[in-house]
Formats: structure tokens, C-alpha cells, sequence
């Protein structure tokens, strides 16, 4: 958890990458993810234009584009709060089509440490909050070909005690 985002994988994020390419339903989407930090704080999907993802007018289906990034912020906000000390689901998702995606597409997921302890406060009384993230997916030049929102919930969970007694 030391390390500064964007710093290199550790065995246990690589072995999670691997799993999850092969995972059927993230294979279906055709998303590939490039890279998790070890800290959970940065990950890199591609989505390559190919016979899996390619749509009627041959560009990349809108489905694919929205299911290769679906599940990230979740997953990234699970491994840095504690799966279990926090509820954490997706609660709303929206996408905007800039222009058709005519090659292969990025996105990038980050997620800083002061988002991080932002989460902690607003939950800390036992409270939900909802969260708000963007992520771009881009052409290698750079190009916004889709922009997708996603509105995850996090809340505290009770204690175990509260929880067996409750």
C-alpha cells in the first residue's frame, strides 16, 4: 500500500489480472485488463475493435464498450477500504458515445488516497455515500471515443458483534 499510484503490479494484483481475463463473463466483454497496481489504486483496460466487439456498422459495439469498465471502480474501492469492513455495489451507470471506436480503446481507473479517506469520513457514523466516477476510453492518439459515469454506494459495515447480535 506504500507505493504511489501508478507504481508497478505485485504478484497478487497479476495473479487477480490473469484470473479475471479469463474470467467468461469479463471474456465476453473483449476487454483485456493491462494492469492493476499493487495498490489497487490504478487500472488499465484495452478494448480491441475485433470480431468480438465489432458491431453491424463496424465500429465497437456500445455493449462491450460499457461491460469492459463495468466492474473497476467497485473492485478498486473494495481492496482499498476492506472487503470486510465495507458494502460496496454499483448503484448507477450512465454512457455517452463521442464518436464511433474505430481501433482499440483505453480507460484508465485511478483513485486517490484523499478519495479514499473522504469515503472513510462520510461513513465513519454508519451512513451510506454514493460516489461519483468518470472514466474516458480513448484511442491511443488520445481521442474520447465514450465517456462512462458510474455511481457506486459504500457504507460501513457494523461490527461483528452489532451484526451476530442484531
Amino acid at each position: 500500500m506504500g507505493e504511489a499510484p501508478g507504481v508497478g503490479e505485485s504478484l497478487r494484483t497479476r495473479l487477480f489480472r490473469a484470473a479475471m481475463n479469463l474470467y467468461p463473463a469479463y471474456r465476453g466483454t473483449g476487454g483485456r485488463v493491462v494492469r492493476i497496481s499493487a495498490d489497487w489504486r490504478e487500472v488499465l483496460v484495452k478494448l480491441p475493435l475485433g470480431w468480438r466487439t465489432r458491431n453491424y456498422m463496424g465500429t465497437i459495439f456500445g455493449g462491450s464498450i460499457y461491460a469492459a469498465v463495468d466492474p473497476f471502480y467497485a473492485l478498486m474501492l473494495m481492496k482499498n477500504l476492506g472487503e470486510e469492513e465495507y458494502v460496496v455495489w454499483d448503484k448507477a451507470a450512465s454512457i455517452r458515445f463521442r464518436r464511433p471506436g474505430r481501433e482499440t480503446l483505453y480507460a484508465r481507473f485511478a483513485l486517490g488516497e484523499e478519495e479514499i479517506e473522504e469515503i472513510r469520513a462520510a461513513t465513519a457514523g454508519g451512513g451510506p455515500s454514493d460516489r461519483r466516477y468518470t472514466v474516458n476510453l480513448r484511442t491511443a492518439a488520445g481521442e474520447v471515443c465514450a465517456v462512462v459515469e458510474k455511481v457506486v454506494y459504500v457504507r460501513r459495515k457494523a461490527p461483528q458483534r452489532e451484526r451476530e447480535v442484531g
